[in-house]
C-alpha cells in the first residue's frame, strides 16, 4: 500500500496532505504532511456541527427549534436559498449544512453560537490547528488572510472521537453519525469504490483545494482516512487523486479482512 500511495503521490502535482487510522489497532497506517495547515473549505463544517451538537447536550437544547433564516446569511448554490426558505428547524440546518455543504445552513449555524465560541470548542476537544474566521462565501474576510483552517491531523483526531463516542452522548452522537452518513457528494473517497460500504464523510472543495475525511465501515475493519489536496489547479483531478488514494486504502484494508494482504 504505501508504495502505490508513495508513486500517487509523487505523480500528482499538487499538495497532498492525508492520514488513515486503523480503528481496530488506533495505529496511524500511513500519513502525510499530516500537520500543515491549510484552508479548510467545507470540512470545517464537521467541527462545526459537533460544536453545536455538544451545545445542545449541554443546555438540553431542541434539534426541531425553527430558526430564521436573514436574508444576509443566504448566498448561492443553496438548498435552502434556492428554495426561498425564511426559517428551518436546527435539524434540518445541520443535515443541509453536511449533506449537500449547504452555504446558507452553515451561516446561520454560525450565528447561533458564534465564531469565538466554536473556536473555543476546538481548542477544547484538541483541534488545536482548526478556526472558524468566516463565514461560506466571504471571500472579503478571505481576501483579508482570515479564512477558515485545518490540518489533517486535527480532522483525525475529531473523527476518532466520533467514532469512539468520547465527545457526546449516546443519543447525541447517533445524531451526528446519521447525519454523516448521509452525505450526498460521492466524487471523491467513494468514486472507485462499487462495494456498497458505508462511510461517514464531509467533502469540501474550492478553486484550489479539494478535501474529503471521514469513517470507514467495512465487514470486520473500520478506519478513518482524510486526504487533503491544496494548490489545485484542476478539481476533477484532484478528486481523482483523492479516489484512487481511497480505494487503494480501500483494498488493503479489505484484503486484510480476507487473508490476502
Amino acid at each position: 500500500m504505501h508504495k502505490q500511495l508513495d508513486r500517487i503521490i509523487a505523480q500528482c502535482p499538487y499538495k497532498v496532505h492525508g492520514i488513515v487510522e486503523d480503528y481496530n489497532t488506533n495505529e496511524i497506517v500511513w500519513e502525510n504532511r499530516n500537520e500543515e495547515i491549510f484552508s479548510s473549505a467545507s470540512i470545517i463544517k464537521v467541527p462545526i456541527l459537533i460544536a453545536i451538537l455538544a451545545h445542545l447536550q449541554k443546555t438540553n437544547g431542541n434539534l426541531n427549534r425553527n430558526y430564521e433564516i436573514t436574508p444576509d446569511n443566504m448566498v448561492d448554490f443553496s438548498v435552502l436559498t434556492e428554495q426561498r426558505q425564511t426559517q428551518a428547524t436546527l435539524h434540518e440546518l445541520l443535515l443541509w449544512m453536511i449533506i449537500t455543504s449547504d452555504n446558507t445552513a452553515t451561516n446561520v449555524c454560525i450565528d447561533l453560537l458564534g465564531m469565538d465560541a466554536f473556536n473555543d470548542y476546538f481548542k477544547e476537544i484538541g483541534l488545536h490547528n482548526t478556526r472558524v474566521q468566516r463565514k461560506m462565501m466571504d471571500f472579503e474576510r478571505q481576501k483579508l488572510g482570515l479564512d477558515n483552517e485545518t490540518t489533517a491531523q486535527d480532522m483525525q483526531h475529531l473523527f476518532g472521537q466520533i467514532y469512539r463516542g468520547t465527545l457526546l452522548t449516546k443519543e447525541w452522537n447517533a445524531v451526528a453519525l446519521d447525519i454523516l452518513s448521509r452525505q450526498r457528494s460521492h466524487e471523491s473517497l467513494k468514486r472507485y469504490i462499487v462495494d456498497d460500504v458505508k462511510m461517514a464523510l464531509k467533502t469540501g472543495g474550492l478553486d484550489t483545494v479539494d478535501h474529503d475525511a471521514g469513517i470507514v465501515f467495512t465487514r470486520n475493519r473500520d478506519y478513518f482516512i482524510g486526504v487533503f489536496i491544496t494548490e489545485v489547479t484542476d478539481n476533477d483531478k484532484a478528486r481523482q487523486t483523492i479516489g484512487t488514494i481511497s480505494k487503494i486504502v480501500y483494498d488493503h484494508f479489505t484484503k486484510q479482512e480476507e487473508g490476502i494482504d
